[in-house]
């Protein structure tokens, strides 16, 4: 069962990663509008100069450090803001529910094992189901605290990938991408050498 919590967690923080960086940068590589052809190669070298200059890759870095969110919101991505937050309210409902029945599960287990003739009153409905076995105890208290320090670490790498999504967007804002880039896929065939049978494959093109 501890398998599909963590199974379950990491697609979790998989579609959350998704929506934070892959899909994104997807769309903004297709939508990407043509330069304006009015502007003269002086003038965009000019802008790009100064936006550069005005941008700075590290205040984004610190302020994702000292805020979640704030570094994206310097880099004007606030709609990445709500999903942020949104990851770590799920990694926070995690927490908080493996730690409750962490901590129900350890009462119960610590009060069998002081308690071996069973001749009490129950502590709680756990103690009072499984209560003739404290191995069943011992091992739900187990697997509960290993879900909540899985979850503990997750929320972390989530923060980190704040951190870097800032910085990576703040770098990407002065970085050119030529209108001429392309990439081509097409099939190769490979006549046969020295005895050796035709073959095929697949051509990969990068212009730029």
């Amino acid at each position: 069962m501890n398998k599909a919590i963590f199974w379950s967690n990491m697609r979790i923080a998989l579609i959350l990663f998704c929506l934070l960086i892959v899909f994104p940068r997807i769309v903004n590589s297709q939508n990407r509008p043509a330069a304006d052809s009015v502007i003269s190669n002086a003038e965009a070298v000019t802008v790009d100069t100064v936006n550069y200059k005005m941008h700075s890759a590290h205040k984004a870095t610190l302020y994702s450090m000292i805020l979640p969110g704030l570094g994206q919101g310097y880099n004007k991505k606030y709609w990445k803001i709500p999903i942020i937050y949104a990851g770590f309210g799920v990694f926070a409902y995690f927490i908080t529910f493996n730690n409750n029945e962490y901590k129900k599960w350890r009462e119960a287990y610590i009060y069998a094992i002081e308690n071996p003739d069973g001749d009490v009153p129950p502590i709680n409905d756990y103690y009072e189901k499984y209560g003739y076995d404290s191995n069943i105890l011992r091992e739900q208290k187990d697997y509960y605290r290993r879900n909540r320090d899985l979850s503990y670490i997750l929320a972390g790498l989530w923060y980190l990938l704040n951190v870097v999504d800032a910085a990576v967007d703040a770098h990407l804002m002065t970085w050119d991408v030529d209108e001429d880039l392309s990439i081509r896929i097409e099939p190769e065939f490979y006549q046969p050498v020295y005895g050796f049978k035709p073959g095929g494959g697949i051509r990969l093109s990068l212009k730029f």
